[in-house]
């Protein structure tokens, strides 16, 4: 029996032939491609062929394209067939020299040992290169998941198809319609779910990792799906054929801005619910049977790391409320002092017995932190500093984006109806039917909304008219509660109300002394004539911004023209802007400087005798859930019949702006967490020490039959804890930094933002997933040093001993 170690020979003379042969191969092909004129498809090919799928594709197309260019009579290019096919061979033969001068040839062999024949080890004899099945549970499992996501999405945002919006609609909300970022929640935990089990089932017929397995399974049938959405987004041929299909995905991810970030990012959770099922399941199954139980491991790892001692717990707890500099201050003041007095009474006790207080010294010492209970309190206190920091900032970020869309929702409506082309005569009629037959819609207003200039004698500004029914406006939009000095809107309708800075209409003006005028006669000084003082003419009303009426100069009762290019009128010198005289019926505040400083509101009656308008622009719709607007202006759309009406929801009409708001909010978080990729390191690190540590344990308890798995199930848990300890932590500390600066505030110029103090708002799955991603981080920085302790054999530990 040979036992000797095969080795690698080079025959040099076969790799220098076979690499000069392939040479003139590749000039062979250089030049048959080059007289071909097909370097522009050779080298999309040669590109296509780095990726996965790249020859398969290759295959298949060539099998395609033959019958097609010999049916064709040769096809576009004119290829030479005699110089293609000889410089193929003459390739392929090269590299057949070179793979021939290379060999695994057996060294020279010792006699066999004392131990040829006997039962070779375990571990080793069990032990598979490649698992097929395993290869098919990996990367059918992230295949299976993707189109689980997909397929879930766009049957839980589009619902049952249905043309006719009936009684079963009205009762159900439509079917199976679920808003966008419900659905998509939904899909992402099932889809998770799916890798995860996955995973499981790869790794428990393994009984190992198989990280080869997972790798070709990624990459050959999990990267084409994102792949194919990514290029989606770039290729319009793509999107003809794909976009309708999977409009509701495309619309989840472009809530992002990016939407190839968005296809991206999932495609790097499910790929993580694989690695989580891959571990968990080596670690059920990597004994050779199942076995679930965690009291023994969770034992020992409480007694080895002892993270949750309420010393160390109170103590991080104090750093991460009140800063590193006070608490460590007090508590090295407080230890100096214990250790001073403890060492004062041992040297007093060692004048009278010296045995006792060399004891006593000894306990002191022993009582003293070690290094790697040091390292795992750095550990615990960093984990909780990441989650500290990402609930506040991401809680400080959502009160600003929460501020934002209470003030663009309290301006603007939740869904606009409008048509492709044209006005909207029969408005009233559309408003009864989606007040009949659409649910979710809580209230109805019309609109005309055009761009005009608007002048005063101070300024002139463009600004954004709209004609509104004061009757039914506060029921989609906040503008009465936005009006300054307790003015109603209703104000509208009765012009000759509104009060001006002008004398009072029922009070003449007296005479001067000694006037020669009678009694409430006045004196015009160019034609010298005497008449009554002329009442103030009775204008429309108008609303108007604070910041406009700053830059316009104006107050309530000031008149104001509004001119508007639209229409123009005819006058003697040609054709002239429409022009009409308003005055300022009261002045809102918004709190966002655009809306405050471009909006301005008439009557609907008024703008339509304006623009000329028959009927509205369109028809604003408030409804009862703001997530769901999509949904419901979908549903008015089918039941006004679809063409020519359109309706559209907040989240499209602010589509960038909450879209950038959102890409912020994500790339801070990434940024942020990057402090708990810190403490994990910190983790391998304390986990390594303990391993390095214990060596002679883990042998101990591996020589008692403790299997791989229960071994990577304790320093496993050790991590776990750890980050459970410090997402706890973290969690305790940011939630009360947030209530501190929601309660106590941190004031803000509100001339400059808009807003008196800093706003914070806490959501709850956003807090908890910040918990989640710092238990998940040190779970998974946790497995190197945990793989690494299974690894120790018995003997190497005990050796020594």
């Amino acid at each position: 029996m040979n036992t000797a170690e095969r080795r690698t020979v080079h025959r040099w003379s076969f790799i220098w032939t076979g690499a000069l042969v392939a040479l003139v191969g590749f000039v062979l092909l250089s030049g048959a491609i080059t007289r071909s004129q097909a370097w522009a498809e050779v080298s999309a090919a040669l590109g296509l062929s780095l990726l996965g799928w790249g020859g398969v594709l290759q295959v298949f197309d060539a099998a395609i394209l033959l019958p097609l260019q010999s049916s064709m009579g040769g096809g576009a290019f004119q290829v030479s067939p005699g110089l293609l096919l000889s410089g193929t061979l003459v390739w392929l033969a090269g590299w057949g020299l070179i793979a021939a001068g290379i060999r695994r040839v057996s060294g020279p062999g010792d006699a066999p040992s004392p131990a040829a024949g006997a039962p070779l080890y375990p571990r080793l004899a069990r032990y598979r290169d490649f698992y097929w099945s395993t290869l098919g549970a990996y990367g059918g499992g992230i295949l299976l998941a993707e189109l689980v996501l997909i397929l879930l999405q766009t049957v839980l945002s589009s619902g049952v198809p249905s043309t006719e919006l009936g009684a079963a609609a009205q009762n159900t909300g439509g079917g199976l319609s679920l808003p966008p970022t419900g659905a998509f929640a939904i899909s992402l935990v099932v889809a998770c779910g799916v890798a995860f089990v996955s995973g499981f089932i790869g790794a428990s017929r393994a009984q190992r990792l198989s990280l080869p397995e997972a790798t070709i399974g990624v990459l050959y049938l999990g990267l084409p799906v994102p792949i194919i959405l990514t290029l989606m987004e770039r290729v319009p041929s793509l999107q003809l054929a794909l976009g309708y299909r999977l409009r509701e995905v495309s619309y989840v991810a472009g809530l992002l801005g990016r939407p190839e970030l968005a296809y991206w990012l999932v495609f790097t959770a499910l790929v993580l619910a694989l690695v989580l099922g891959i571990n968990t399941g080596f670690i059920a199954a990597g004994s050779g049977r199942v076995d679930l139980k965690l009291g023994f491991e969770l034992f020992v790892a409480r007694r080895h790391v002892a993270v949750f001692r309420p010393s160390l717990l109170l103590g991080t707890l104090a750093v991460l409320m009140f800063g590193i500099i006070p608490p460590l201050l007090i508590y090295f003041i407080i230890r100096s002092a214990e250790a001073a007095v403890e060492r004062t009474r041992i040297r007093a006790l060692g004048l009278s017995d010296p045995l006792a207080a060399a004891s006593d010294l000894n306990r002191l010492k022993l009582r003293e932190q070690s290094p790697t209970m040091m390292m795992t309190a750095l550990s615990v206190g960093g984990v909780g500093v990441g989650v500290m920091a990402l609930i506040i900032v991401l809680s400080v970020m959502s009160g600003f984006e929460a501020d934002l869309q209470q003030k663009i929702l309290g301006t603007n409506a939740h869904a606009v109806v409008s048509k492709y082309a044209g006005e909207l005569p029969e408005y009233p009629k559309v408003m009864e039917s989606i007040r009949s037959r659409v649910p979710g819609v809580v209230g109805q207003t019309p609109f005309i909304i055009n761009q005009v200039m608007i002048a005063s004698e101070g300024n002139v500004d463009g600004v954004i008219i709209k004609g509104i029914d004061p009757e039914t406006v506060g029921s989609v939009t906040d503008l009465p509660d936005y009006l300054l000095g307790g003015q109603k809107l209703e104000i509208l309708y009765t012009p000759e109300k509104i009060l001006h800075r002008g004398l009072p209409e029922d009070e003449e003006p007296a005479s001067p002394a000694g006037g020669s005028g009678a009694e409430g006669v006045e004196e015009d000084d160019i034609i010298r004539r005497t008449g009554k003082p002329a009442k103030p003419p009775v204008l429309p009303g108008i609303v108007i911004g604070r910041e406009l009426a700053a830059s316009l100069r104006v107050v309530v009762g000031d008149r104001v023209n509004v001119v508007s290019p639209l229409g123009t009128e005819l006058g003697p010198s040609g054709p002239i802007p429409k022009s009409r005289a308003f005055r300022v019926a009261a002045i809102f505040y918004s709190g966002m400087y655009e809306y405050d400083s471009k909006f301005v509101y008439i009557l609907l009656k008024e703008a339509q005798n304006f623009f000329e308008v028959q009927g509205a622009s369109g028809i604003e719709l408030k409804v009862a859930d703001i997530d769901d607007a999509r949904r419901i202006a979908g549903q008015v759309v089918k039941v006004l019949g679809g063409y020519p009406y359109r309706a559209r929801d907040w989240g499209e009409m602010n589509k960038n702006l909450f879209s950038a708001l959102r890409l912020e909010k994500l790339v801070m978080g990434i940024i942020l967490s990057i402090i708990i990729v810190v403490a994990a390191g910190l983790i391998v690190a304390t986990v390594i020490m303990l391993v390095l540590e214990k060596r002679k344990e883990i042998s101990v308890l591996k020589a008692l039959g403790v299997s791989d798995g229960g071994i990577v199930k304790i320093f496993l848990a050790e991590g776990l804890q750890i980050g459970v300890a410090g997402g706890l932590l973290g969690l305790i500390s940011g939630l009360a930094w947030c209530v501190f600066i929601e309660k106590v505030g941190i004031k803000l110029d509100p001339e400059v933002y808009y807003i008196p103090a800093l706003p914070v708002r806490i959501e709850p799955v956003q807090t908890a997933l910040a918990v989640v991603i710092a238990v998940l981080v040190t779970y998974l920085a946790s497995i190197y040093p945990a793989l690494k302790a299974s690894s120790v054999e018995p003997v190497e530990g005990l050796k020594a001993e």
